[in-house]
């Protein structure tokens, strides 16, 4: 469960209620939860919480599928999708691979996000956007001069700027998914101690040192 509670269909905000009619049909998403692409649909549930963030979250999804953008779709789910696996989302990464398919990226290109560094399906420009996704996520922003001038070799100011916001949003997307155990983010963390065998004490240190 999500570590906030949720708003139901008759306590939401109207704009919350018109998305709740879109992706749950008549259903309380509370009550009976799950969306049609499989998720459980909580993220929406959670959000709703605070009616004018909400709102601002949607208007960024409609800013980033807008006529008026200028970079190639699949440049942008290039970046969803790598800036997902990079912070380690699940929901992110596994809805984006469905995006991406819906703007035509090849199965190839979804298939081999994880090892990009060593896969030939990536064209020089895609490249250089991943390259940059990964400064981004991994060094959060410090990105090297040769990775800046690559991507200035085949797209405009403005095409990055749009980049750079849309998969840095992402990347917001995928810290608050896990931080409040949203949607296939909802998995308990896997850094715990693993007994020694019989429950026995060992000293570590004794053994490092030997």
């Amino acid at each position: 469960m999500p570590r906030l509670r949720q708003v139901g269909r008759d306590a939401a905000h109207p704009l919350a209620q018109a998305v709740y009619k879109m992706l749950f049909d008549e259903r309380d998403p509370v009550k009976e939860p799950g969306t049609g692409t499989g998720t459980p649909g909580n993220w929406w549930t959670v959000f709703a919480l605070v009616p004018d963030i909400f709102d601002h979250a949607v208007s960024g999804f409609q800013l980033y599928r807008s006529a008026n953008r200028k970079l190639d779709p699949k440049f942008r789910e290039l970046g969803q999708l790598r800036a997902g696996w990079a912070r380690g989302s699940q929901f992110v990464y596994s809805q984006h691979c469905k995006a991406a398919r819906g703007v035509g990226l090849p199965e190839e290109k979804i298939a081999n996000i994880a090892h990009w560094q060593v896969a030939d399906c990536y064209t020089p420009v895609e490249r250089a956007l991943l390259a940059y996704t990964d400064a981004l996520v991994f060094d959060g922003g410090r990105v090297p001069d040769g990775v800046f001038e690559a991507m200035k070799t085949h797209l405009s100011d403005e095409e990055i700027l749009e980049f750079t916001y849309v998969t840095a949003l992402y990347d917001f997307h995928a810290v608050i998914s896990k931080a409040l155990r949203l949607e296939y983010d909802d998995v308990p963390d896997r850094m715990v101690e693993i007994a020694a065998p019989g429950g026995a004490s060992v000293d570590v240190m004794r053994m490092v040192d030997r």
